[in-house]
């Protein structure tokens, strides 16, 4: 009986050792499960914070990208627009020949902006800012294709080109300018810097754009009018009472 007892007593001492290491080790084991989580998010959180070099590379690329889809493409936009209107064969290929040099500034620093973007930044591409922007890569030199490719004025085709190159045109400014805001926004969140100031002024800049827009193929109209309307200038006669040979002098005359 004394033999079997000392047995069972010399296997329970040393499990009951092995029970009491175990309980004594689970909590510094907790302990550095925790420690490891944090340093984790440590350096996670550190991989986030971006080194002077790397914030003068975003705010470079950020530049570019607004000096093209923020400010050269809405201006070249709205000059296209008002030779409309432009009688003058003189003043109508000021504003075509300067709507061209724009789109094409527009579409080489888009491209400089871009490289940089692929040179020194991790595009994991999985956040909106990042994937508008491959969107309007392609879209901006889809865009200048199209553009080398207009046909001659009154050819088949050219009303097909006309609407095809200015959905394209259009959408991808108001995409771009879309971006530019969520730019802001990404770079407020790696760097925790107020953006308030450049979104007010970059807002004002479209806004007196999108105005200048929108009013262009009135000022005419309102000019024409505003004697009549307003009884204080000359009145002017309306289009019955101008003869086709007053209307031929007009267009003939000099700019």
């Amino acid at each position: 009986m004394m033999k079997i007892l000392r047995e069972l007593f010399s296997l329970f001492i040393p499990s009951s050792f092995v029970v009491v290491v175990v309980l004594l080790l689970l909590p510094l084991v907790e302990s550095s499960d925790e420690q490891a989580k944090q340093v984790g998010r440590s350096i996670r959180k550190d991989s986030q914070k971006m080194s002077p070099e790397l914030s003068h590379e975003v705010i470079l690329h950020g530049f570019l990208l607004w000096a093209s889809t923020g400010f050269l493409m809405p201006v070249g936009i709205l000059l296209i627009r008002m030779s409309n209107t432009e009688k003058c064969k003189r003043r109508l290929k000021v504003l075509f020949y300067g709507h061209v040099i724009l789109q094409a500034l527009s579409v080489l620093l888009s491209t400089v902006g871009a490289i940089l973007s692929i040179k020194y930044f991790q595009n994991a591409f999985n956040n909106t800012h990042q994937r508008i922007g491959v969107a309007l890569y392609g879209i901006i030199w889809v865009q200048a294709l199209i553009g080398f490719c207009r046909p001659q004025r009154g050819s088949k085709g050219r009303s097909v080109w006309y609407f095809v190159h200015w959905v394209v045109g259009t959408g991808h400014s108001a995409l771009g300018i879309i971006n530019i805001y969520t730019g802001l926004l990404n770079y407020h969140k790696r760097t925790s810097r107020s953006i308030s100031v450049w979104t007010i002024l970059f807002t004002a800049e479209i806004s007196f754009i999108a105005f200048l827009y929108l009013i262009q193929d009135k000022w005419d109209y309102m000019k024409k009018k505003q004697g009549v309307i307003l009884g204080n200038g000359p009145i002017i006669p309306t289009d019955q009472q101008i003869s086709p040979r007053d209307d031929q002098k007009e267009l003939n005359a000099p700019c």
